[in-house]
């Protein structure tokens, strides 16, 4: 199912030859979350596109003194918040749309380590996963329709 959607990357340059972007990269969180609890679910969601989609990186960054950083992704993040209703249709959007996604559920405050996090999901039928965050990139049309209802976080 999942990964039929092609990533592309940027075809279009304004004028003084910067990236504009088709695609959007969005991260939806749950909005009854504790602060420390959005922040690592964003983290961890961030990283899993970031896995899935190499080419949604740019180039390592080094500061005047050639102290090496490491590369980014290309394009913003756009953070997002909405409640468990809006998060569930949208992933349920996401799935009928065969997107690949990333998604964090509840019971992965419990685990602490991928094993046991893959297994807790493994555990819970689709419809049953009490979500609290998902991460996409798609096209920008696409995303906005998959995260209808969803707000810019605070």
């Amino acid at each position: 199912m999942q990964g039929t959607y092609k990533t592309r990357r940027p075809q279009r340059r304004d004028a003084d030859g910067v990236e504009r972007f088709d695609t959007k990269i969005a991260v939806l969180l749950r909005d009854d979350l504790q602060p420390w609890q959005g922040l690592n679910v964003c983290a961890f969601l961030a990283g899993a596109l970031a896995a899935a989609h190499p080419d949604l990186l740019g180039e390592p960054y080094e500061d005047a003194d050639a102290t090496p950083y490491l590369a980014m992704f290309r394009q913003p993040v756009l953070v997002f918040a909405s409640s468990k209703e809006v998060l569930t249709a949208a992933h349920t959007r996401a799935v009928a749309r065969e997107l690949p996604i990333a998604i964090f559920t509840s019971d992965l405050f419990a685990t602490g380590n991928d094993r046991d996090n893959r297994a807790a999901v493994r555990a819970v039928s689709r419809d049953a996963l009490d979500l609290v965050g998902l991460a996409v990139h798609a096209g920008r049309n696409v995303v906005d329709k998959v995260l209808k209802g969803a707000r810019m976080h605070p």
